[in-house]
């Protein structure tokens, strides 16, 4: 853990030491939550404290809860008069931006409980439950509905949606006391700097001395570490847990070197290896990640051919076709999903027991967000690279990864890296 700052809180033991207000102490007990994850032990005393913060975490460290607990907290100290009021334009105290329509809904659905997994989960509150804190979420792909957005009170959306309502002067900002950048480093890869800098800067938000604002990555580029410096206060909070960048030892890493034809029959022979270990009341959950969404397509359609219940997600997907999809493979019913990269960042899949890199992406940092789906919240897990020549460039830096993280590192990689330096 690496902290840096002045007058940095302590960090917490135990959800009790936070002084929560007791409403939502019993949602966090509800949903099982009993003890702190790193993370959260560290940045939630932070936030609670009114400071701006800069948080780097490996992907399943609890991230989510760590902005959430203390928002909820921070509008139950301070109620706003009159809220109750708002119907037509949404006034919303607390903003969370997350780059995917999945992820937004995941922030969400954070924040809402589900008393049972039914279309009730949309109306119920999880941590807000009870609190008469108002959460709505808004994202492309949907219809608006204006109604929805009157008296709310936490706001989860995407850029480019937020953007839209602020021009159809349907959201304003003038009151926000929250920001929250959530996956920020993701944000920025997918070209939302424009559509951010926008909302923050042209939309009448309060300055940053005015608001908190806490920002959240998986890791920390020099853009990132500019747009810190521009949206945090001077005296905001750096805090680091685990290696920036760098993928969970929990995760056990292969990497196994394929011709490029043969890599159809090479995937096969790897899950069929890896479902051997399941059983009828224990599915392995298998999230396979493709380059691009027409392979994504292809592979469904191999994989069904040869008796795998698979089921493909990808940016053309409708976004009832793409909520279908991760209901059933959360659920188990379809345990093989064939993913482009709109499926590896901060969904919450829980009990992915494998990852495979059918297609490796370019970058390592990508690639470490996508191994990142399993090994989550405490258990282990297992990830697959198919590495063809096609894939050296990345050679270098995953021979680092696998070193850093304790892996076995098999020879022809590290003569791949040497050729390729």
């Amino acid at each position: 853990v690496e902290v840096s700052g002045s007058d940095v809180p302590a960090p917490a033991r135990s959800f009790d030491d936070l002084s929560l207000h007791s409403i939502l102490n019993d949602n966090i007990r509800q949903c099982r939550f009993t003890v702190p994850t790193l993370v959260q032990k560290y940045a939630i005393p932070i936030c609670l404290a009114a400071r701006d913060l800069m948080a780097c975490a490996q992907t399943g460290s609890g991230k989510t809860a760590a902005f959430c607990f203390p928002i909820i907290e921070g509008i139950l100290r301070e109620p706003v008069p009159g809220r109750e009021g708002r119907r037509r334009v949404s006034i919303p105290l607390a903003l969370i931006l997350s780059p995917t329509r999945e992820l937004a809904q995941q922030a969400s659905i954070e924040l809402s409980l589900p008393i049972s997994f039914s279309f009730i989960a949309d109306e119920a509150f999880k941590f807000c439950y009870q609190t008469g804190v108002r959460v709505g979420v808004v994202y492309g792909g949907t219809r608006l509905w204006s109604d929805n957005l009157g008296g709310v009170d936490i706001l989860v959306a995407t850029p480019g949606r937020l953007n839209d309502l602020l021009d159809r002067e349907m959201v304003e900002l003038q009151k926000l006391k929250y920001l929250t950048l959530d996956e920020a480093d993701r944000m920025l890869d997918m070209g939302f700097e424009p559509q951010i800098r926008r909302i923050v800067e042209e939309s009448g938000m309060p300055g940053a001395e005015l608001r908190q604002t806490l920002m959240f990555s998986a890791t920390f580029p020099k853009k990132i570490q500019r747009l810190a410096g521009e949206f945090l206060r001077k005296d905001y909070v750096f805090l680091a847990i685990g290696e920036v960048g760098s993928s969970t030892s929990r995760i056990e890493q292969e990497v196994i070197f394929v011709q490029r034809n043969q890599k159809y029959d090479c995937l096969g022979m790897v899950i069929d290896r890896q479902q051997m270990h399941g059983t009828k009341n224990n599915v392995r959950k298998t999230l396979v990640f493709v380059g691009t969404k027409l392979k994504a397509d292809d592979l469904e359609i191999w994989l069904r051919s040869r008796g795998y219940v698979a089921i493909a997600i990808h940016g053309d997907k409708t976004q009832e076709e793409r909520r279908r999809a991760l209901k059933s493979f959360k659920s188990g019913s379809t345990p093989l999903l064939v993913a482009t990269e709109v499926a590896s960042r901060g969904i919450d899949i829980p009990d992915v027991s494998h990852v495979i890199n059918f297609d490796l992406p370019t970058n390592i940092d990508d690639y470490v967000h996508r191994i990142g789906r399993t090994g989550r919240a405490g258990k282990r897990g297992f990830a697959t690279a198919l590495f063809c020549d096609g894939d050296a460039p990345l050679a270098h830096k995953l021979v680092h990864l696998l070193e850093s993280c304790n892996q076995q590192v098999p020879d022809w990689l590290i003569q791949k890296a040497a050729e390729s330096s």
